[in-house]
């Protein structure tokens, strides 16, 4: 008799980057990989990350929405510091490279501004 084909949690959560112009785009994410990571892998435009994550720069910096905020975290004092350097800052800012995608954050969304540091 044959077994019964079981569905495996793919360790994949799905996150939303609305860019400057309003173009909505919800990708999968790998849980344990950043924010930027997907962007990247996923082609999101206007995600520059140019220091490639190390939190040395500020051109991946993003705008979680308000709803995700609380689960995101703040930024760390080194982010803080790197944020400084950020176009058009504001409270809810981030830099992607920061936040580590978890089952939590299935559905999250973000946005980009209209241009990076």
């Amino acid at each position: 008799m044959p077994r019964p084909l079981l569905l495996f949690e793919c360790g994949m959560t799905k996150i939303t980057f609305i860019d400057s112009g309003d173009v909505a785009r919800t990708v999968d994410a790998e849980i344990g990989a950043t924010v930027m990571e997907t962007a990247l892998k996923n082609g999101v435009p206007e995600i520059e990350a140019e220091c490639g994550g190390a939190c040395a720069c500020a051109t991946c910096h993003v705008y979680v929405d308000e709803a995700w905020f609380e689960k995101t975290g703040g930024p760390s004092p080194m982010e803080e510091d790197m944020l400084d350097f950020g176009y058009e800052v504001k409270p809810n800012s981030r830099l992607s490279c920061q936040i580590k995608v978890s089952e939590e954050l299935d559905g999250l969304i973000v946005r980009t501004p209209e241009r990076q540091a």
